[in-house]
C-alpha cells in the first residue's frame, strides 16, 4: 500500500492538523505494516501556484503550451496521486475555508482533460477513487456544542475531489484550538476516539 500524504499547514510538524494526519497514518500502517509513505510538504510557500502556461492550457485543448514551470510541477503532483492507493491530508481551515496552500495543490491537480473531462452531463473524474482521509484543525468551532462558526472546507473538498474521481471521503477533525486549553483537550480526545471508532479490526 502507498500513502500519500499532504502537509498543508505553514506550522508544518508543530501543527495539529499534521499531529492529527500523522495519527491516520498510524493507523494505516497498524493495518499494512509494510505500507509505504510519501510526503508532501505544500504548506509554507513549498508549493507555488499555477503559471499563465498553465492556465492557457486549461482555457484551451489546442493552446501552444510549453511543458515547464506549473505544468510539470503539475504532472508530478498527479503522478503522486495516481500512484497513491490512500491519501492523507493535513490541513488546517483558514478563514472557514482551505489555506491558500492547500488550494493551490488542489488547482494543480484538478486538471481539464487529464484529471477530469466535460461532456454533456457534466465534469466526469479520471481517476481511480481510494480512500482521502483529512484530518482539519480549527481555531474555532463549526460542529458540535461548540459550533460557532460555519464550515464551507468540508464541502468544497468533497465537491473538487468528487470531480477528480476521488469520493470516498473520511473527515476527521480538532477544533476549537483558540479557545482554550480545556476545549482543546476535549477536542483532541473525540477525535481519538473517532478514529479508534473507524479504525476498529472488522469483526
Amino acid at each position: 500500500m502507498k500513502i500519500l500524504h499532504v502537509v498543508c499547514s505553514p506550522r508544518g510538524e508543530a501543527s495539529e492538523s499534521y499531529r492529527l494526519s500523522r495519527k491516520i497514518v498510524a493507523r494505516l500502517m497498524g493495518r499494512e505494516p509494510a505500507a509505504t509513505v510519501m510526503a508532501r510538504v505544500i504548506g509554507g510557500n513549498a508549493l507555488p501556484h499555477i503559471d499563465a502556461n498553465y492556465a492557457l492550457g486549461q482555457h484551451s485543448a489546442t493552446a501552444q503550451i510549453t511543458q515547464d514551470g506549473a505544468v510539470a510541477q503539475s504532472d508530478e503532483l498527479i503522478r503522486e496521486l495516481e500512484d497513491s492507493d490512500v491519501v492523507v491530508i493535513g490541513t488546517p481551515m483558514h478563514n472557514l475555508s482551505v489555506p491558500s496552500a492547500l488550494k493551490a495543490w488542489i488547482d494543480h491537480v484538478v486538471r481539464a482533460r487529464r484529471t477530469f473531462n466535460t461532456g454533456p452531463g457534466g465534469k466526469v473524474g479520471l481517476l481511480r477513487d481510494r480512500p482521502v482521509f483529512i484530518a482539519v484543525a480549527s481555531g474555532g468551532s463549526f460542529s458540535g456544542e461548540y459550533a460557532r462558526q460555519p464550515d464551507f472546507l468540508t464541502p468544497y473538498l468533497t465537491v473538487i475531489l468528487a470531480q477528480i474521481g476521488l469520493k470516498d471521503l473520511h473527515f476527521f477533525s480538532v477544533q476549537g484550538t483558540g479557545l482554550g486549553p480545556e476545549i482543546l483537550e476535549k477536542s483532541r480526545t473525540g477525535a481519538d476516539e473517532a478514529l479508534q471508532a473507524y479504525f476498529l479490526p472488522h469483526a
